[in-house]
């Protein structure tokens, strides 16, 4: 599982796409030297986390998974370690940690109602 730092790194390629660490550094934005930002794209390269190419003589990094599917493992990790393994405790937690819109709430209904309907035309 990536740590808070790796997750800071990938989440700025999901919203960068492909880029090098001098673009990641300067969108992180932390008080962290240029030098600190490479060493931890090496290391998730290293990991299988990014994936590294050439483009016009310069690396270029990309996270190795699709966003979905790595917020998919890395909330199953979390569900397990900090949950006790029960998805209604992360939901509820997450919706107790900060307000949420009804539109955001409306939304949250229907994916679950999306979720449930195949079982419910089976009944």
């Amino acid at each position: 599982m990536p740590t808070p730092a790796e997750v800071d790194i990938l989440a700025t390629l999901w919203r960068l796409g492909p880029a090098t660490v001098r673009e990641v550094h300067e969108e992180l934005g932390k008080d962290c030297g240029y030098n600190t930002t490479l060493k931890q794209m090496l290391l998730m390269t290293e990991k299988g986390l990014l994936v590294r190419s050439e483009r016009f003589r310069s690396h270029v990094y990309e996270p190795a998974a699709p966003k979905d599917q790595m917020q998919q493992r890395i909330a199953g990790d979390l569900v397990r370690r900090v949950f006790e393994g029960s998805a209604r405790s992360l939901i509820m937690g997450a919706l107790g940690a900060q307000p949420i819109s009804a539109e955001e709430r409306a939304d949250i209904r229907k994916m679950i109602d999306e979720l449930d309907g195949p079982k419910r035309r089976s009944k």
